[in-house]
């Protein structure tokens, strides 16, 4: 991750998505970069004509529409999405997908494989499943626990002629798939939710002091995440680290992390933490060591869990996502699918993510909530 925040912070910060190319039935990368061999993955922003990207995102963000496309059946779609992690993020994809296929009036059915974001031999099971009975689905949307992981497993749904893939939560297009990518991408892009986060930490909380990290699984999404924190709070600002965890994604990785973090560092006063459930966790150590006051703890995404922590004055701040653009954009992803509008489907679909803290009034962070989870619902999701 070293050096990639030079050519794109400023960009990514300003939500503004430098893209150059044509359809998406091109070749890919559109625009290549000196660095593609020294990478095995493409940025989002190589892949991805701006034009393109700009009308989805609109079409996201506005109501659905009826589709124009002539069924005899309903569609059937294999999700196979963590939803049983402590992140409410993807049980909320699941329903505003299906909130929004039914307002535009396309039937469908649906099986989901549900899983946790360290079940990665789970959602091999589930991949062998969904391949055995192919014939049972026309579209796979597929929220993996690490790309990395589960490349050679969506690979094998990619290559399936029967199966149109929608990847979630990844904005990296492995090169080594060159032109036999999935339908799209969709999420929201984990690096600008870290130059966000960095940008909002040296404006608002100071230029210098010694930080630490609780990170996710190795991988893509972490080397986003946690890499592309480090990198920017390092090359811009005085900040320096003490220590890094890997917590695994998980709630007991946040507390244990969080924990040894407060007792063998007590020079760290800025803690980042690269999901909702490490967040979680690092909130219960330090409330447990009565730190809560002495250490900037952030969150990622803005979940139910982490808006609740904001408004009790517990998380200082997290990158928040306009949530429902997640699952939205797989149900816009399949409309246009289904009515023959390739060309305006977007490799790579990025969704909004902005700062919440804890200094917002109440009404202010009511409205952010109510605009990212217009289908979903507020308040954190009953399990």
């Amino acid at each position: 991750m070293k050096g990639t925040t030079s050519w794109c912070t400023a960009a990514i910060v300003a939500a503004v998505i430098a893209a150059t190319g044509s359809a998406w039935a091109q070749k890919y990368p559109l625009k290549a970069l000196p660095d593609d061999g020294e990478r095995d993955f493409w940025w989002y922003h190589q892949v991805v004509d701006e034009a393109v990207l700009a009308r989805m995102q609109d079409v996201v963000g506005a109501p659905g529409t009826p589709t124009t496309a002539k069924l005899d059946r309903p569609i059937r779609i294999a999700v196979i999405f963590p939803t049983q992690d402590v992140s409410d993020a993807w049980l909320r994809a699941y329903r505003a997908m299906s909130a929004r296929l039914k307002e535009m009036n396309v039937p469908f059915e649906d099986v989901l494989f549900a899983s946790g974001m360290g079940d990665h031999e789970l959602q091999v099971t589930y991949v062998d499943q969904v391949l055995q009975d192919a014939d049972q689905f026309d579209y796979v949307a597929f929220g993996p626990t690490e790309l990395s992981l589960q490349a050679d497993n969506i690979k094998r749904l990619i290559d399936h002629p029967d199966l149109k893939v929608v990847i979630l939560n990844y904005d990296q297009v492995p090169q080594r798939w060159g032109d036999q990518q999935p339908l799209a991408y969709t999420g929201f892009s984990h690096l600008a939710g870290a130059l966000i986060m960095c940008d909002y930490v040296i404006n608002n909380v100071g230029t210098s002091g010694t930080f630490a990290l609780i990170r996710g699984t190795p991988g893509s999404i972490d080397n986003q995440r946690s890499g592309g924190f480090k990198d920017c709070l390092e090359e811009r600002s005085e900040w320096r680290m003490a220590y890094e965890h890997y917590g695994n994604f998980l709630r007991e990785g946040g507390f244990d992390g969080a924990n040894l973090i407060m007792t063998g560092y007590p020079e760290v006063t800025l803690i980042h933490n690269a999901n909702t459930a490490m967040a979680m966790g690092a909130l219960s150590a330090a409330e447990a060591l009565g730190k809560l006051d002495d250490v900037f703890l952030t969150g990622w995404g803005g979940t139910g869990d982490e808006l609740v922590a904001l408004r009790e004055g517990r998380l200082d701040a997290t990158p928040m996502r306009m949530g429902d653009d997640f699952g939205v954009s797989v149900a816009e992803i399949i409309k246009a699918d289904l009515e023959g509008r390739q060309d305006d489907i977007p490799l790579v679909f990025l969704g909004r993510i902005t700062i919440a803290h804890k200094g917002m009034s109440r009404d202010e962070i009511d409205a952010m909530e109510r605009e990212a989870f217009r289908y979903t619902g507020i308040g954190t999701l009953e399990r």
